[in-house]
């Protein structure tokens, strides 16, 4: 969570927080009688992004208000429940051809985060204050739990003997469910009860400077305006997934792309509140959020989905190629090494943001 990510301490709301959401019902009552085809498609489209950066808007000031460790929860809860609709919304149009695009929607998270978000935080923040410190521990933390997520999440399921291809059985995916929210679990209890001096920065500065907490009617209105902003992701998704694909096809690019749109369009708020923390010289805020955003999308969306699938009844398939495994160990490897010395230079978000080149190169050009 982020106290510099919109501003959400402000008693004034900005406009878009609460148009956007108007906004989006009204499209989607326009294509309930225009249909959701060619102009009103890339309408439709822009709407989705726009109420996607309200809904986070929003979340943000509930858990700004409601503390800590709830705070983080209310956050997390709401931007998976925006990645669950649009994979879900596409999982049930197509049951057996969108098996596998849980699996690409949270790889392209990772590599989303860990390489372009991280990347272009440590490269700009590098540019302007040439090095940047963070705590160590917290960054160990987080990247010992996203290690064993991924593992276990989009790597095991190609090991498993009792169920052909990159699946887990039905016992199989509970457990997995279970393991992903106890690993997350522990960790959001260890950044906001147990250790929540490893989160925050090296040395005391404008970061700890926390703004006053909204007052009760504005977290209410904006508990609201997010239950709303959230109904209508979700119905916009779902009326924009036809068109996605035809687009898709149109292009001639591999189903794994729809993957990364989903991941791109859920992780671009926190994405933009990142780089300006890092322009701000405050990384450990950057790397918080980027984290944060990439355990969430495991440890709560895995879950989500396995239930889903489970209740029912659709294919799910979570393990990676040996391509993707590759870049995936390579990610964590270089992670490791960019984030164990507690600082950061222009060459480390270079190396980060080749690495996420190569991943989007290789999504189009397998």
């Amino acid at each position: 969570m982020s106290e510099a990510g919109f501003g959400m301490a402000a008693e004034r709301m900005p406009w878009w927080a609460w148009t956007w959401p108007v906004v989006a019902w009204a499209v989607l009552l326009t294509a309930l009688f225009v249909g959701s085809g060619g102009p009103m498609a890339a309408v439709a489209g822009a709407v989705l992004i726009a109420t996607v950066f309200a809904a986070v808007y929003h979340a943000e000031v509930v858990a700004h208000r409601t503390g800590e460790p709830f705070g983080t929860l209310v956050l997390a809860v709401a931007v998976t429940v925006i990645e669950v609709a649009l994979i879900v919304s596409v999982m049930v149009a197509a049951p057996g051809e969108k098996a596998g695009l849980a699996r690409d929607t949270v790889f392209s998270g990772v590599m989303i985060v860990m390489n372009g978000i991280v990347g272009l935080c440590l490269l700009w923040g590098g540019a302007r204050h040439h090095e940047q410190g963070f705590q160590v521990h917290g960054a160990s933390a987080a990247l010992a739990v996203l290690a064993a997520l991924t593992t276990l999440s989009l790597v095991l399921p190609n090991l498993v003997s009792s169920m052909p291809g990159p699946a887990f059985s039905t016992p199989q995916l509970v457990f997995e469910g279970v393991v992903s929210l106890v690993l997350y679990g522990a960790f959001v209890f260890i950044q906001t009860v147990r250790h929540r001096d490893y989160f925050l920065p090296p040395e005391a500065g404008d970061e700890e400077a926390h703004a006053a907490p909204p007052s009760n009617r504005t977290a209410a209105i904006s508990t609201g305006l997010l239950i709303v902003s959230l109904v209508a992701v979700v119905a916009l998704a779902k009326s924009l997934t036809p068109t996605l694909e035809v687009g898709i096809a149109w292009l001639g690019v591999p189903e794994a792309v729809m993957g990364i749109i989903i991941a791109a369009v859920v992780l671009l708020p926190e994405c933009l509140a990142a780089l300006r923390a890092a322009r701000a010289n405050r990384l450990q805020t950057s790397l918080n959020l980027a984290l944060g955003s990439a355990l969430a999308a495991i440890g709560l969306t895995i879950p989500a989905v396995a239930a889903v699938s489970i209740m029912l009844d659709q294919p799910l398939e979570l393990g990676l190629d040996e391509k993707d495994s590759l870049l995936l160990a390579l990610t964590l490897f270089i992670g490791v090494i960019t984030l164990g010395t507690g600082r950061t230079t222009v060459l480390q978000g270079a190396v980060h943001l080749v690495i996420f080149a190569a991943f989007l190169f290789l999504a189009v050009v397998p």
